[in-house]
């Protein structure tokens, strides 16, 4: 065995204190400089080289030539006194020389960690939002615009991504974020350690944002064990809300996030909101007039005045607020339940409202209902439609399944796309449809001269998907956007109506996009992020709107207002709740075609109006109703 010398040991030691940091180094340049100054003093004091001054009288003058040069230029006395304080001023220059480094390093480290966002965050009731996406931009707005009544509110942003980065984004993208402070950090959402940064434990709510990766549900579930399991959580349950975009990922993500996670399936979303919207025109404003917390939103509220009342009589007791269905105790949320449902002890109402504290009785009594302006009940025989899909992506065959939930039997959907393996997918994907018959036709959907061979004016509804899975975002969009223009055209040219919903990737784009008509909405994840916005207030909303988005049970239509009032005759909204309740419908709202083309006054949709204010319908003007059909 070789024997270790003392200078082994003495350069280990020094290496062992050197990796402590700058905190251990300045307290051994402290060290170091007692022990020159005390020596230096010492040597002077017992030589009796300057026999005037006393040892602790030389300890504090080599103390002070340690830490300025220039004191020494003023010394005078033996040249062994004047040597001594020469080598004590040495000493000094090489201390301080060396502590200016260790502090400029140390403070150089600390801004570095600053800037990487690694220092923990000490908030209470936050918003916490775990990985980043396009979505988190209006994820932010939406949750500003929420916090404006909250004191110092708090949006705490965490993912691998770099810190000032995200900050320049958000500053970019968002802009103002008013009374409402974004903190954000980087690390790991999956990783124990980097979550403490963000105290979860602390947090009013928890969003886990889906990844834009090859396989992104496997990190979302990840994290969401990550949160749960964490032998550091609180004993409290947590408020998660988590996207998931495999339905086969679902009941995994559900078992490890059991009570505590609200899920968001957006590929299946998505295909849901892109089918009932091509099949009705306006739709899509009114969701996002429920979704956005720019208007009215969606409320619980409990009345004790109206326990033993009706779901029916409920409807009219509010002037400035709009009930939308009931939410009973220990039960689920239900979209216009039976009207003769009678309200008990603990049972909520689902109400449409500006505020929460804005659901106020009006206590009116006359409702001044024109009862002799109601039409009759008809029954209407839906016609076939006829539906032409342009492009391809993943959710093309869950599109198809969920347009034939809602079309009557004969109907059609031709595909129309440059993607090779098309037909095999929808045969495999799409083989327990039963009202639709499905064509498919590989073929470019940006070429001009297949458009017009299509006969598209021919067609009731048209959905232009973009090419996702084998574009990028902008060559995607790129596509979309000359599709929709050719479509535009042709619409123009031929005098055809028929509704467009157009698909896009980046939020430049579909603003491009957007500048007509409300038809041509561009739905995108834009709705997903309005909604995991609101859920991340109230966790109760994600079963009000799974209901509301499932083609079991009711749904919002917008249907003729001469199916419910006389056109052309004065009648408040009062008149219009009568005439849908003997339908077993809730109306909630209005849109009106003379205002269709218009941004500024919502594309004509009024959503929770007031009741008492008269309005007289025209021809083409819409009732906006939850129903069952």
């Amino acid at each position: 065995m070789n024997k270790v010398s003392f200078g082994d040991k003495f350069r280990y030691a020094f290496d062992k204190a050197m990796s402590k940091g700058p905190g251990a180094l300045i307290g051994w340049l402290g060290l170091l400089s007692a022990i020159l100054i005390v020596v230096i003093s010492l040597i002077v004091w017992v030589s009796n080289i300057a026999p005037e001054l006393s040892f602790p009288q030389l300890m504090w003058m080599s103390m002070m030539r340690t830490l300025d040069a220039g004191t020494m230029g003023g010394d005078t006395g033996t040249w062994a006194f004047l040597f001594g304080m020469f080598a004590v001023t040495l000493g000094g220059i090489f201390v301080i020389s060396t502590l200016i480094g260790i502090l400029t390093t140390g403070i150089e480290g600390k801004l570095e960690t600053l800037r990487k966002g690694r220092s923990k965050v000490i908030e209470k009731g936050h918003n916490v939002i775990l990985g980043w996406s396009e979505q988190v931009f209006t994820i932010i707005s939406e949750l500003v615009v929420a916090n404006e009544n909250q004191k110092k509110p708090c949006i705490v942003i965490m993912t691998d991504k770099d810190k000032v980065k995200m900050e320049e984004e958000i500053h970019s993208k968002v802009g103002s974020t008013k009374n409402t402070r974004v903190v954000c950090r980087q690390g790991s959402p999956m990783d124990l350690t980097d979550l403490e940064i963000v105290s979860l434990n602390t947090s009013k709510s928890i969003i886990v944002l889906s990844p834009e990766s090859d396989d992104p549900d496997s990190s979302v579930i990840k994290t969401i064990l990550a949160i749960t399991n964490n032998p550091k959580r609180r004993p409290e349950p947590y408020h998660i809300i988590a996207e998931i975009v495999d339905p086969k990922n679902f009941e995994v993500a559900k078992m490890v996030g059991k009570d505590e996670v609200e899920l968001i399936l957006i590929g299946d979303l998505i295909s849901r909101i892109i089918a009932q919207t091509c099949l009705q025109s306006g739709l899509s404003v009114v969701y996002v007039e429920l979704l956005d917390f720019g208007g009215d939103e969606i409320y619980f509220t409990k009345e004790q005045s109206l326990i033993g009342k009706t779901f029916g009589e409920s409807l009219f007791k509010y002037e400035d607020s709009t009930i939308l269905g009931m939410y009973p105790k220990g039960g689920a949320p239900l979209l216009n339940p039976p009207m003769d449902t009678v309200i008990k002890e603990g049972d909520q109402l689902i109400a449409i409202s500006e505020d929460d504290d804005t659901i106020i009785l009006s206590g009116i009594i006359d409702y001044k209902i024109n009862r002799d302006a109601i039409s009759e009940p008809r029954q209407y025989q839906q016609a076939p439609k006829r539906i032409i899909v342009l492009g391809w992506n993943w959710r093309a065959p869950s599109i198809i399944n969920e347009i034939d939930n809602y079309v009557s039997p004969g109907s059609e959907i031709t595909v129309v796309a440059n993607y090779e393996d098309g037909d095999t997918q929808i045969s495999k994907y799409c083989s327990n449809i039963k009202n639709v018959r499905v064509t498919y036709r590989k073929d470019g959907t940006t070429d001009r001269r297949v458009l017009d061979g299509l006969g598209v004016d021919t067609y009731n509804h048209v959905i232009i998907l973009c090419y996702s899975d084998t574009l990028d975002t902008q060559e995607a969009d790129a596509m979309t956007l000359i599709t929709l223009l050719h479509l535009r055209d042709i619409a123009d040219k031929k005098g055809h109506k028929f509704t467009i919903v157009s698909e896009m990737l980046d939020i430049r784009n579909r603003n491009l996009a957007e500048v007509t008509r409300a038809d041509d909405f561009i739905v995108s994840d834009r709705i997903v992020s309005l909604m995991i916005s609101q859920i991340s207030e109230n966790k109760y909303l994600s079963a009000v709107f799974t209901d509301i988005f499932d083609p079991e049970g009711s749904e919002i239509y917008l249907k003729p207002a001469e199916n419910y009032v006389k056109l052309d005759v004065p009648v408040n909204f009062y008149t219009v709740l009568e005439s849908a309740k003997q339908r077993s419908e809730v109306s909630i709202g209005y849109r009106l075609v003379s205002y269709a083309n218009d941004a500024e006054k919502a594309y004509g949709v009024v959503i929770n109006p007031d009741k008492s204010n008269p309005i007289t319908f025209s021809q083409g003007d819409k009732v906006v109703v939850a129903a069952e059909s």
